[in-house]
């Protein structure tokens, strides 16, 4: 019991400290290649932060814990669509481009939908697990495509820049820390979650979603309090799309996945959180701090009917 407390502790840091590197090297990337902050929070950052996601479900399905798998990549969406976004817009309002909203919410909104009508089957098979990767290089390849057609000349000696050496360090340095200390928090909240009863459903729901989303949540605030709005909720809509696509795409390719049935609670948070996002962001192209205030409220009336059970 201790240990676990110790271990929650130094998993918390090392997330917080992870978090402030990664942001910085991501906002100099963005800076040295000329594409903005959010195709960066699209790809890298979402890519970077989801790797605990893609750990934890890649292990569980291997060992034939489907509950624990599908439920750590729906609660790991819904945490980071109500909490994330939540708590990211009550430090800062977060404004919502028009490309943002055609494009990554709906397209967020809509893989959430595909699962629903996956789920109805009941197993994910190889072929769908490849479809599903299928999709996610795709949208990369579009993300690409129109940034490329977007990109500006760059001035020569522009000031200010970070040296690609101190990028690569802060990111990687910054990405070992939330995987490091992701890893620690889901272990040890995970013991701790077994040694009070409860069920694989719950645990995958709740102590590992809000673990493996820990890295996107210290990442998105942390963008958010230094003035990088489009890079917080970038990096929430690429970890949603990145869950679906490639963490199930993959964990299918290698085996493929017994879905088991999940309560309709589950999923209609779950799409419900996609359609508020795309609800604020079509009424004012704004999250405002009530709405993230909201997504909290929300999301707290959702754990405690989790645990309730």
């Amino acid at each position: 019991m201790i240990l676990n407390l110790f271990l929650l502790l130094v998993g918390f840091f090392l997330v917080i400290w992870g978090a402030d590197k990664f942001t910085d090297g991501s906002c100099g990337l963005a800076r040295r290649w000329r594409v903005s902050e959010l195709v960066i929070g699209l790809t890298i950052v979402s890519i970077g932060t989801s790797l605990p996601e893609l750990i934890v479900s890649l292990l569980s399905s291997i060992r034939g814990s489907g509950d624990m798998s599908i439920g750590n990549i729906m609660g790991s969406n819904i945490f980071n669509s109500m909490v994330i976004v939540g708590c990211a817009a009550l430090v800062m309002r977060i404004c919502v481009s028009p490309v943002m909203m055609k494009r990554d919410m709906v397209l967020s909104l809509s893989l959430s939908g595909v699962l629903w009508l996956i789920a109805m089957h009941g197993r994910i098979s190889r072929l769908g697990g490849a479809a599903l990767f299928a999709l996610f290089c795709l949208y990369l390849l579009a993300l690409a495509y129109n940034e490329r057609r977007k990109r500006q000349p760059q001035p020569e000696g522009q000031a200010g820049q970070m040296g690609y050496w101190r990028i690569c360090l802060y990111i990687l340095i910054g990405m070992g820390c939330l995987v490091g200390g992701g890893n620690m928090l889901v272990h040890s909240g995970t013991e701790l979650a077994r040694m009070w009863g409860m069920s694989e459903r719950v645990i995958g729901l709740t102590i590992l979603a809000c673990g493996t989303s820990l890295p996107e949540l210290a990442t998105s605030v942390v963008a958010s309090r230094k003035g990088k709005a489009e890079l917080a909720l970038g990096n929430v809509l690429g970890s949603n799309i990145f869950n679906i696509t490639f963490v199930l795409g993959a964990c299918n390719l290698f085996s493929p996945t017994n879905i088991p049935s999940i309560a309709l609670l589950d999923w209609v948070v779950l799409i419900g959180s996609g359609m508020l996002l795309l609800l604020f962001a079509f009424t004012g192209r704004k999250i405002t701090r009530w709405e993230g205030g909201l997504l909290l409220a929300l999301y707290v009336a959702y754990l405690s009917k989790l645990i309730m059970q």
